[in-house]
């Protein structure tokens, strides 16, 4: 009769009634035009007949949904005059919470690595995701998930630090940004954004090099190497790096 969004489905219980998919959750099941915030017919018709009418009409994520399920007033005794406000998925709910602007770009560092940031002229690309911005629905949101995250740091502090953090830090400390030229890109398992697996070591003269690194350089190689992807993907997709001093 109705499909929801776990986002969706948690409003609705607290509502009493199917809540709705907002437009920043729902950006991400790859079946919405994000420009014109409606489902895209020709996507529905390729997943399933009648789908437009399971998912219902989409809504702005700070949309106002209607008042609390009595039940809830009655049994937990909450205000009859609380208001549900659409509810939203993880990733978008965090760049609401931690009121990212233009400009501003979030990691999260995890077993898999999340970057997300507020942009005002997105372009969609194969790597990485477009959704619909959860605090300004005329704007966006790119989010970037990269595989070879925390458990790749790990490996790389067990082989070079001795399982420490302190001595990956003071390793880390030892070196120089840029590391003299010396570049790694680390992928235990396949990574999602780009499609690639193994250990690919360069050298200053951009010669790749199969030995390991001394290990400070190894650890910084690895630490810039992931940065520096992150920003070059995020570019990609539509983030304009500038210096502090031209945000303010």
């Amino acid at each position: 009769q109705r499909i929801s969004l776990v986002s969706s489905f948690a409003a609705s219980l607290f509502l009493g009634t199917y809540a709705p998919i907002d437009y920043s959750d729902g950006s991400g099941m790859n079946l919405l035009q994000i420009w014109e915030k409606a489902w895209s017919k020709s996507c529905l018709d390729a997943c399933a007949p009648g789908l437009e009418e399971r998912l219902g009409c989409p809504v702005p994520s700070h949309s106002v949904l209607g008042p609390i399920s009595p039940y809830y007033s009655q049994r937990y005794g909450f205000s009859p005059d609380c208001k549900i406000v659409a509810f939203t998925g993880d990733n978008p709910a965090s760049l609401a919470g931690m009121r990212l602007q233009e400009g501003d770009i979030a990691i999260s560092l995890g077993t898999s690595d999340t970057l997300f940031l507020w942009i005002q002229e997105p372009t969609p690309a194969l790597e990485g995701h477009i959704l619909c911005n959860p605090v300004d629905s005329q704007t966006y949101m790119a989010l970037l998930c990269f595989k070879n995250g925390s458990l790749m740091r790990e490996r790389i502090r067990d082989d070079c630090a001795s399982g420490s953090w302190d001595e990956f830090s003071k390793a880390l400390s030892s070196t120089v940004a840029g590391n003299n030229g010396n570049l790694g890109f680390y992928f235990d398992v396949m990574e999602i954004t780009p499609e690639a697996v193994g250990i690919h070591r360069f050298d200053r003269d951009n010669q790749k090099v199969v030995s390991r690194f001394p290990k400070e350089v190894e650890i910084r190689a690895l630490i810039e190497g992931q940065f520096m992807a992150k920003r070059i993907h995020a570019e990609k997709l539509g983030y304009k790096v500038c210096k502090y001093d031209e945000k303010l």
